[in-house]
């Protein structure tokens, strides 16, 4: 089709209506500031950055605010020069004001300090969202644009008054909102923004204290909020910023974080860490799935990840016997009681490896102040202490350091230790938890060897701050030595040379930034606030690894109890408080956007064999295609008509592992299907998935994934 329109509309013959100058002239004039403006920000943010990479990089504080900047500067430049004009995602005019206010997807001011566009997370930007026809909240309009390759190739209006019908030639506002919804999908998550309904919108911009439950079934938008909010949470609350913790988003699986990785980098957010909860224990990635269901369950409990605490606490004890400890100058009673009261200077909290160091000094401040002989620097004393191997070994051998992988492991091989760390097992649990490989993990350890090893700390960190703390003592010997010399050299003993002697200043010669220092773990934490998807799925443990990273429990969680693959009966209030929540907020989704009635028809009746209250959404949209049932030898020959048919779009087979994935058609498990959308989707044998409800919940999620097409093959 031929376009109607110069500029940046390029509308089709078949919307010559909306092609009227008198309706997009206004626009074009603003699209035509705002591409002035766009290359005036982008020459000039990249003098800025230039200006700042060659700038001297510095040390400390100063190198962190230059990278700081040198990050935020780059990811305002990929925005801009990402979207150009397309960052506008439509405007609204007041029924006070007839001036059109532009949302976008970032702020823009040209240099004259006009406003050409205000980003979308701001509260200027809230009725574009989130404004009915019951609740206008001021507004005379609404126009929403559809970009395609940089140019508008549809709009749709709304109106809230009597005056706003000006200017106006696409009222069928729903109708047009409606049939984007059922456009083709893509390997990656397509862009939502600019049509985010007004239910989704309050969530997205509800506060960010407390846990916020976000319930809804397929097809309700939960990724989109749980993304969006991610983005608007950053930009409207300080207390989220990245230099005080951040944000972590975690969804249920990879291929789910591959198909939403470009959301919110165009939401203007790239800091966002994202992961599994496998992602947080480096024995994640080859952690296998539990085979037996009743070991999953047991180790999954709150009451495991405390024995964890007990199984530490073992390596915690002090000596019972006393001993002399023998130095250069003379020998020191060290006696039980003086064990047990350095075992209690260890300050709480402080991880296990990195503990002993505390114990460490606390024992040698003990000996040195029951020293009574000739004067000696008390570091000459602590250095000869740190030579008698008998003491070094009592303490090493009565709190040694331990790696969480051999703790978590002799849980499973050395049964005494297990009944006394987890006494309420049963003698045929304790049997059943057994295994002759230590270390072969299973998911169900994860959360384990996560407890671990934030009650152990890194050995490695710890051995490092001993090393560091070595390094600095000696650079302040030589600097004093140094000192000495210099005013050793000053002949009358007076003036500023004096100074060099104070204690300060010699502290101040030894730059402890260039020093080594341990590396964090990007996913350690601890985090400001914390997004999770699909969390029906989790389990009180893997609860526990979250909570652990935000002591603020202020968390987003997403999920819709009827996906949960091994039953959720209790609330979300119930599940939440018994894992460790205090301060709980809920609220639901309940129309269903994605998925066509026709399909909905079908899945309906699946989960509510199994589960009869699940929270099934209500379909907005019908298409007219009836879900397909077929034998599964006609596999191929339906895949081929509908790529044959299809130019775009991508489809999915679900429940078929031998099957090759080839271009636009993916092969996917029902569990990792989870969270994703495909135009078709075939699925091969569903009774097969299973009985109860997880297979209830396996064939309702798959089925769900279609946005156009569903269609089930059987034997």
């Amino acid at each position: 089709m031929t376009s109607l329109t110069a500029g940046v509309f390029d509308l089709s013959g078949t919307l010559s209506p909306k092609a009227d100058p008198a309706l997009i002239a206004a626009d074009e004039q603003h699209f035509a500031a705002i591409a002035r403006c766009l290359d005036e920000t982008i020459a000039e943010l990249s003098e800025r950055l230039d200006a700042e990479r060659k700038a001297p990089g510095g040390i400390g504080r100063e190198a962190m605010d230059r990278d700081a900047e040198i990050h935020r500067l780059s990811g305002r430049l990929r925005a801009l020069r990402r979207f150009g004009l397309d960052l506008c995602l439509g405007r609204v005019v007041g029924a006070d004001d007839p001036e059109p206010l532009y949302v976008g997807r970032l702020g823009l001011t040209d240099s004259t300090g006009r406003r050409l566009l205000v980003d979308w997370r701001s509260p200027a930007a809230e009725p574009f969202f989130a404004a009915t026809h019951a609740t206008p909240m001021g507004l005379a309009s609404r126009r929403r644009y559809r970009w395609t390759g940089g140019r508008i190739t549809d709009y749709w209006d709304e109106v809230f008054t009597a005056e706003g019908l000006e200017g106006h030639a696409a009222l069928d506002d729903q109708s047009a909102f409606i049939a984007s919804l059922g456009g083709n999908r893509s390997p990656r998550m397509r862009d939502v923004l600019a049509t985010i309904q007004s239910d989704q919108d309050a969530i997205i911009r509800a506060g960010s204290r407390g846990a916020l439950v976000v319930d809804g079934g397929p097809g309700t938008g939960k990724t989109v909020v749980a993304l969006h909010r991610t983005a608007h949470l950053l930009y409207s609350d300080p207390r989220l910023g990245h230099r005080r913790g951040g944000v972590l988003f975690v969804g249920p699986h990879q291929p789910y974080l591959n198909y939403v990785a470009d959301v919110l980098p165009s939401l203007g957010e790239e800091g966002v860490r994202t992961c599994t909860v496998r992602d947080l224990v480096a024995e994640g990635a080859k952690a296998t799935a539990e085979t037996d269901p009743e070991v999953a369950r047991l180790k999954s409990s709150r009451d495991m990840v405390a024995a964890i605490e007990k199984a530490v606490a073992f390596y915690e004890e002090p000596p019972t016997e006393g001993m002399t400890v023998s130095t250069h100058w003379s020998d020191i009673p060290l006696t039980a009681a003086d064990w047990a009261e350095a075992f209690d200077a260890a300050e709480p909290g402080t991880p296990h490896n990195e503990a002993r160091e505390q114990i460490w000094e606390h024992l040698a401040s003990l000996l040195y102040d029951k020293y009574d002989g000739e004067e000696i620097p008390e570091e000459q004393f602590r250095k000869s202490l740190r030579q008698d191997r008998e003491l070094t070994g009592a303490l090493h051998s009565a709190w040694p350091m331990l790696e969480a992988a051999d703790l978590v492991g002799d849980l499973w091989t050395v049964p005494a230790y297990l009944r006394m760390c987890a006494p309420w097992l049963t003698p045929e649990e304790v049997k059943r938890l057994r295994r002759a490989d230590a270390q072969a993990w299973t998911v169900s350890d994860l959360p384990l060897l996560d407890a671990a090893r934030q009650r152990l700390g890194d050995p490695k960190t710890a051995r490092l701050k001993v090393r560091r703390a070595a390094t600095v003592a000696a650079e302040r010997e030589r600097m004093a030595g140094v000192i000495d010399s210099i005013v050793a050299a000053d002949a009358d003993g007076e003036g500023a040379v004096t100074m060099l002697r104070g204690e300060d200043l010699q502290n101040r010669l030894v730059d402890e930034d260039a020093l080594p220092t341990a590396e964090l773990e990007p996913l350690d934490g601890p985090f400001a606030h914390i997004v999770v998807d699909e969390a029906q799925e989790l389990t009180d443990a893997e609860w526990q690894m979250l909570l652990l990273r935000c002591p603020s429990k202020s968390f987003t969680i997403v999920g819709d109890r009827a996906q949960a693959r091994h039953g959720f009966t209790e609330s979300w209030r119930e599940r939440l408080e018994r894992v460790g929540f205090d301060r709980i907020g809920t609220t639901s989704l309940s129309i269903n956007y994605r998925t066509p009635e026709e399909v909905m028809a079908e899945a309906e009746p699946v989960i509510r064999a199994a589960l009869p209250d699940a929270n099934v959404p209500t379909s907005i949209r019908s298409n007219g295609i009836p879900v397909t049932h077929a034998p599964v030898a006609e596999l191929e020959e339906i895949l081929d008509t509908w790529l044959a048919e299809n130019a775009e779009g991508v489809a999915c087979v679900i429940g078929a592992p031998e099957f090759e994935e080839r271009p636009r058609v993916r092969s996917l498990t029902p569990s990792l299907s989870k969270g994703l959308e495909f135009d078709l989707v075939i699925l091969v044998d569903p009774e097969s998935f299973g009985e109860g409800i997880e297979g209830a919940v396996d064939r309702y999620v798959a089925m769900t994934r279609a946005t156009q097409r569903l269609v089930i093959l059987e034997s």
